[in-house]
């Protein structure tokens, strides 16, 4: 049976409003500020779409968000952000803290933090935030799988981001992939990071792996640097030697002390 040229044309509408961003290559994007990632991506990220950032692990979830807030600085330098959270990341890791957040490189003041009660107010505050144009970018966090948070309520939200041309990244923690609307997906492991001079606290890394793309990219696994004063990332580096927590019991070497071979000494964290 051959389908009506006037059936096909309103199943080609249909689709064009369900998935108005198809072609990503052709929308304007958001770098990065790393070769690396910007090269392949084709310049960074789509504007104007939602990317998903899933912890590795429920300890993983601050650096998730770390990573979520980070490209939410790329997209919107200067505009107004919202940052919506379930009140069960609040529970299992604590408020946002000001200095924290400035000393990430954003300052506090840009953000309007709403707390959602559970997973269906968070859908709602974040599509509703993204409704407003004259915001950069919305940050949601949500914990568990949630069955609201389901195929559906990714696409319309995609179709509220493409509309108003706000950004949406999505926090995942205690969460698996599943099938969404989201232009990009990505995975965040925390990472050492280096310290500065005079045992400055180092910059966020964060080991991150490229999932899915809505472009088709293969997935890609790197180590990334964010460097608070640009406000753009760069590539991570590896530390010059293994480093060994101090095992429970055993005091860290005093200070000007030789270290002696297979001794176990303290080191201070970085970041």
């Amino acid at each position: 049976m051959t389908a009506r040229p006037d059936t096909l044309a309103a199943l080609k509408d249909a689709l064009a409003r369900i998935e108005p961003r198809a072609m990503p290559s052709a929308l304007p994007h958001f770098p990065l500020g790393l070769a690396s990632l910007d090269g392949p991506l084709g310049g960074g990220l789509t504007l104007g779409a939602i990317h998903e950032v899933f912890a590795a692990s429920p300890s993983d979830g601050p650096a998730a968000t770390g990573f979520a807030l980070a490209l939410a600085m790329r997209a919107a330098p200067a505009a107004r952000l919202v940052w919506v959270r379930q009140r069960m990341v609040d529970v299992e890791f604590g408020r946002p803290h000001g200095p924290g957040l400035a000393s990430l490189g954003l300052d506090p003041g840009r953000i309007v933090l709403v707390r959602a009660d559970d997973a269906a107010a968070a859908v709602r505050a974040a599509r509703d935030a993204a409704r407003a144009g004259i915001l950069g970018a919305v940050v949601v966090e949500f914990w568990g799988e949630p069955k609201v948070l389901d195929l559906t309520a990714s696409r319309r939200l995609s179709l509220t981001s493409s509309e108003t041309g706000v950004t949406v990244l999505i926090v995942r923690i205690g969460a698996e992939p599943a099938p969404s609307a989201a232009a990009s997906r990505w995975e965040v492991r925390a990472a050492p990071s280096r310290p500065l001079e005079a045992g400055a606290p180092g910059h966020a890394v964060f080991s991150i792996t490229l999932l899915r793309h809505r472009a088709g990219l293969p997935p890609r696994q790197c180590l990334v640097e964010w460097d608070r004063d640009q406000c753009r990332f760069r590539d991570g580096s590896p530390l010059s030697r293994r480093l060994d927590a101090v095992p429970a019991g055993r005091k860290a070497a005093p200070v000007g002390k030789p270290v002696e071979a297979g001794e176990v000494v303290g080191l201070r964290r970085a970041g």
